[in-house]
């Protein structure tokens, strides 16, 4: 039997990225609560979030699927830094990201139909951004390009101009390490039951 892959996301960055690995799959887009618990570390926070995306979606179909969901965060020092939710916001969390080395997370969950954890994990990478002046933060934020971003930022976008060195996935700092997320449907045998 064919098992359905399906994308537990509305990131049209993750979308695109598993379009580009040729990889069969739907989209469902998952409706949760994001936000930290009381003295949960980032690495935490990512993989439970991740796994509840999975889950809800698991939650709106009624078929063998495998579901994949993803979460990134963007870690400065001990400060989560997620979507903004304002320009000045997004001001805030430029600033402090200028001229600083951050960290970028992301955990990512495979489950399936029958809400088994068939594999969680998280990946962080190593982002560098080079002194903004204020001049660039304003004019990166009159792009609209930070709002919907962790960390105010798209690396992939007209953001790349702020990083100065990245060690570590670059993918991942876009939404997904597609280096280990192919590994692991590989390991899981995922590619020959769903088509791939």
């Amino acid at each position: 039997m064919k098992y359905k892959f399906i994308l537990a996301s509305s990131s049209p960055r993750r979308i695109s990225m598993l379009q580009d690995l040729g990889i069969k799959f739907e989209v469902i887009v998952p409706n949760i609560y994001e936000v930290q618990h009381e003295q949960e570390d980032p690495k935490d926070f990512v993989l439970r979030l991740s796994k509840e995306k999975a889950l809800d979606v698991l939650s709106k179909i009624n078929e063998k699927a495998t579901v994949l969901a993803a979460d990134t965060i963007v870690i400065l020092g001990k400060t989560i830094l997620g979507k903004p939710g304002s320009e000045d916001e997004a001001k805030q969390m430029l600033e402090m990201l200028s001229g600083n080395i951050h960290k970028v997370a992301t955990g990512f969950s495979i489950i399936n139909e029958t809400g088994t954890v068939l594999h969680q994990e998280a990946v962080f990478t190593d982002v560098k951004f080079k002194n903004l002046a204020p001049n660039e933060i304003e004019g990166y934020i009159k792009t609209g390009e930070p709002m919907d971003k962790a960390g105010a930022y798209g690396i992939q976008g007209i953001g790349s101009f702020m990083v100065e060195e990245i060690r570590g996935s670059f993918t991942n700092v876009i939404g997904l390490p597609t280096s280990r997320v192919v590994d692991v449907l590989s390991e899981l045998n995922l590619f020959k039951q769903n088509g791939n």
